[in-house]
């Protein structure tokens, strides 16, 4: 597993080393010994994944504290374009974003440290979507940004006439009057 780092604390891209031969490839997408080898240290207790079709958005979404998720996302079948906001205001990356593209060719994860906002848009035709989650679901303490806030402007690569947006991420605040909670 290569780990690279991102200019913000604890934001990594994680790519897996894949055994190819005749018959394809295979992969350790998460080993739990592994990451602790890599100094990350966290325990999965859910896996959530989506379908989605091109243009459609998801996000920014978070959980506040105590119930703050860290997050490991790839790409199963097709590509998008994920987003983390670092919404830790004691970070000198506090309300800027990370954008990475992330599609099943080129196997790269994101592992989105609690503390971030995180969302994405399907740049295929289709895609499916798996992130691991360190936190359970907790409907009570979740939060998001809205995904066009001007003041982060974040450069989503389609144009937003195609964007497939669901009624609950468009009402979210801006980052500015968001209430979010993190230890």
């Amino acid at each position: 597993m290569n780990l690279e780092p991102t200019a913000f604390r604890d934001l990594f891209v994680l790519t897996p080393r894949p055994l190819f031969d005749e018959r394809g490839y295979f992969m350790e997408s998460y080993n739990a010994r592994t990451f602790r080898e890599l100094g990350l240290e966290m325990v999965f207790v859910q896996d959530n994944q989506s379908r989605s079709s091109r243009g459609v958005l998801r996000g920014m979404h978070y959980q506040n504290a105590p119930f703050a998720q860290t997050k490991l996302v790839r790409v199963l079948s097709g590509t998008i374009w994920d987003v983390a906001i670092d919404l830790r205001r004691d970070q000198p990356t506090f309300g800027q974003y990370f954008g990475i593209e992330l599609s099943a060719e080129n196997r790269k994860q994101l592992l989105v440290p609690k503390g971030f906002a995180h969302g994405f848009l399907v740049l295929s035709e289709e895609a499916d979507v798996l992130y691991k989650c360190d936190t359970h679901y907790h409907p009570e303490s979740e939060g998001g940004i809205v995904y066009n806030d001007p003041a982060i402007e974040i450069d989503w690569k389609l144009d937003p006439q195609m964007f497939v947006v669901s009624a609950k991420d468009k009402q979210y605040p801006s980052m500015a009057n968001a209430e979010f909670t993190f230890e």
